[in-house]
C-alpha cells in the first residue's frame, strides 16, 4: 500500500501545472459580458473613470515597461504579457489585483466586460 501511494504522489508531482493565459481569461471574462474590444480597453485604461486615476496614472499610457504606483512610488513591473509573461496567468491574482486596482481607478469593481477590454488591449501590445 505504501509503494501505491509514493507512486500517486510521483505522477502527481510529475504532471505539468496548467496555467491560466491572458486569452483563457480574457474568453472567460467574454463568456460573462461579451466580445471585448482592445479600443475600448485601451480607452479604459487610458481615461480616468470618476475618481482621479486611471489604470495608466501607475501603469504608464503603454505599459510595456515599468511603472509606479502614484502614492507608495513603489515600482510596477510591464502589464503587458507579451513582456512580462507572468502577467495574467495566476487567477487568483488576477482576481485580486483587478479588485483593488479597479476600486482605486473606479470606487467598485470591474466589470466582466471592462476586465475583457482591458486584457484583450494589452494583449495587442509588443
Amino acid at each position: 500500500m505504501k509503494n501505491t501511494w509514493i507512486f500517486v504522489w510521483s505522477l502527481a508531482l510529475s504532471l505539468p501545472a496548467f496555467a491560466t493565459t491572458p486569452l483563457q481569461l480574457q474568453r472567460q471574462y467574454e463568456s460573462q459580458s461579451g466580445a471585448a474590444s482592445a479600443q475600448r480597453g485601451q480607452q479604459f485604461f487610458t481615461t480616468t473613470q470618476g475618481k482621479t486615476w486611471s489604470c495608466s496614472t501607475c501603469h504608464g499610457a503603454v505599459p510595456t515597461g515599468m511603472g509606479e504606483h502614484a502614492e507608495t512610488q513603489k515600482r510596477i513591473k510591464p502589464l503587458a504579457p507579451q513582456v512580462n509573461p507572468k502577467r495574467f496567468s495566476d487567477e487568483a491574482k488576477v482576481d485580486k489585483w483587478f479588485k483593488r486596482n479597479c476600486d482605486d481607478v473606479l470606487g467598485r469593481e470591474c466589470t466582466p466586460q471592462q476586465k475583457a477590454d482591458v486584457i484583450a488591449w494589452l494583449l495587442t501590445l509588443k
